[in-house]
C-alpha cells in the first residue's frame, strides 16, 4: 500500500491492503493509514458504504442538522439510515465526527447483514445479553470478524481504531 505505518506484519496489514485496493478508504495521506486513530461514526458508515459498492441511496429526505449535502459521507449515511444501519445518535444528528465504538461498528455490520443470529451467548465478560449491542458482538465472533481484545473480553466501549474498523469490515466481506 505504500503506508509508512502499516508494518508488513501487521495483523491489520491484508485489510488495509484490500481496503485501499477496492477504494474502501485511501487512508489519510498517500503515505499514512493511521492505523490506531479512532475511527469515525461518518468514517465507519462510508467504509462499508463503499464496500457494498456505494449504493445510491433513494431517499432524498436528510433528518440530520449535522450533515450536509457536500459531506464526503452525505450519501453513505442516508443509504446507512435507509438500510436499517444507523438511525443516528438522535432524530436530528448522526455526530459524523464522534468516534465510533466497537460496539457500534460490529452493530454497523450484523444490521448490514440482516440482524442474523449468532449463538446463544456471549463469549465475552463484558458483554450481557440485554446490552444492545449483544446479538451484534455474539454474531460477529461466530462469523470470525472478531476475536475480542482478550480471551474473554470484547470491550464494547473502547474506540474502533481505523486498523479495527477495516480488518472488522474485511472479515465481514469474507476476505
Amino acid at each position: 500500500t505504500g503506508f509508512t505505518d502499516v508494518a508488513d506484519n501487521a495483523y491489520y496489514k491484508e485489510a488495509v491492503d484490500w481496503a485501499v485496493a477496492q477504494g474502501v478508504t485511501s487512508g489519510m495521506s498517500a503515505t499514512l493509514f493511521a492505523p490506531n486513530a479512532s475511527c469515525t461514526r461518518a468514517q465507519a458508515v462510508t467504509f462499508l458504504w463503499r464496500a457494498n459498492g456505494s449504493p445510491e441511496p433513494s431517499a432524498t429526505d436528510n433528518p440530520f442538522a449535522d450533515v450536509s449535502a457536500g459531506d464526503y459521507y452525505y450519501k453513505a449515511v442516508l443509504w446507512a439510515v435507509e438500510s436499517g444501519i444507523t438511525q443516528g445518535v438522535s432524530a436530528s444528528s448522526f455526530a459524523p465526527n464522534t468516534t465510533v465504538s466497537r460496539a457500534q461498528t460490529v452493530t454497523f455490520l450484523w444490521r448490514a447483514s440482516g440482524k442474523p443470529a449468532g449463538g446463544a451467548a456471549s463469549p465475552f465478560a463484558d458483554v450481557s445479553a440485554d446490552d444492545y449491542f449483544s446479538g451484534a458482538v455474539v454474531w460477529a465472533a461466530g462469523k470470525g470478524v472478531t476475536s475480542g481484545t482478550s480471551a474473554g473480553t470484547f470491550t464494547p466501549n473502547a474506540s474502533c481504531t481505523r486498523a479495527q474498523t477495516v480488518t472488522f469490515l474485511y472479515r465481514y466481506m469474507g476476505k
